[in-house]
């Protein structure tokens, strides 16, 4: 009996991150240079393995892309 695999579909946080970053021209690099967040902080929720992210750690993406919380979020 074959399982089927769930691919699981990135938050809407990882798909907001990763377009507002490209829109800013933001290497992850310098996104964490601009939050003082860590690379794989970084890295995990825009990868949507931590599809929920604390509300501290979102302000200072949010600040860094020039962007609200509630951008990033809806």
């Amino acid at each position: 009996m074959k399982t089927k695999s769930k691919e699981k579909k990135p938050s809407k946080i990882a798909e907001n991150l990763r377009k507002f970053r490209a829109q800013k021209k933001l290497s992850k690099s310098k996104l964490v240079t601009a939050t003082g967040l860590d690379y794989h902080t970084i890295a995990k929720i825009e990868n949507g393995r931590t599809p929920d992210p604390r509300v501290h750690t979102m302000v200072k993406i949010a600040l860094a892309l020039e962007k609200s919380v509630e951008e990033l979020v809806n």
